[in-house]
């Protein structure tokens, strides 16, 4: 297993003044975790976003900061993004224990295609994109994949009892939730033509017309 490590160094500069950290091309982080102390630290944008490619949020990262002989092992939290692309405006670190077990959430991926879809006869739907488990840190699986070749007719679906899942990992996602099902796609309803249409209409004015005079041609006269 690759072992992703990131360097991080200690920061003091907070609230509005990170904006020149970020100029730099450095952004801000926090490593928090249980039984230690939060700390501020900075971490260099484009490494990071190296490092997260490679590890997502599923794999440890291990912090290497600037003074210190140990590196902590840690998994993204969360991240918050700008409106330009691939920009992270901070993330945090969770620091953990790789002997205590952590709740994670492991990205789901559709692979392959059913027949009936290859054909156009059917429409795939995914309800759920990522499986909450538990386990030890590094036990955490990089994915889940579910075959899509597996369904063969209308209706039929892949719950999350029907992944494959290592023995060390607990699923805590209900076991009955519908992963993936194929169902009819919807038929499109046909264009009025337009020619007809108005052929109708024209057609209904004139009889409506044509009865207005006959009935004014046979009404009495006084």
């Amino acid at each position: 297993m690759t072992k992703h490590v990131l360097k991080a160094q200690k920061r003091e500069v907070i609230g509005s003044k990170v904006k020149n950290l970020r100029k730099s091309g450095l952004t801000p982080a926090v490593v928090f975790g249980k039984s230690i102390d939060s700390l501020a630290l900075a971490v260099n944008a484009v490494e990071f976003l190296k490092v997260y490619r490679q590890a997502g949020e599923t794999s440890l990262i291990w912090l290497k900061v600037d003074g210190e002989t140990k590196e902590r092992p840690t998994l993204i939290k969360s991240m918050a993004f700008g409106p330009v692309k691939n920009e992270v405006l901070n993330i945090d670190f969770h620091q953990v224990n790789l002997k205590e077990k952590v709740t994670a959430f492991v990205p789901l991926e559709v692979i392959g295609e059913s027949e009936l879809i290859h054909s156009g006869q059917a429409i795939l739907s995914q309800n759920l994109h990522e499986i909450e488990v538990e386990c030890l840190p590094t036990d955490i699986p990089e994915k889940f994949e579910i075959d899509a070749t597996l369904l063969k007719e209308i209706g039929d679906s892949l719950k999350v009892s029907d992944l494959k899942v290592d023995s060390e990992v607990e699923i805590k996602t209900d076991l009955d939730s519908i992963i993936v099902s194929l169902s009819e796609p919807q038929k499109e309803e046909e264009p009025l033509d337009t020619a007809v249409v108005e052929a109708e209409v024209a057609g209904e004015e004139g009889k409506e017309n044509a009865e207005e005079e006959t009935s004014s041609e046979e009404k009495p006269k006084e």
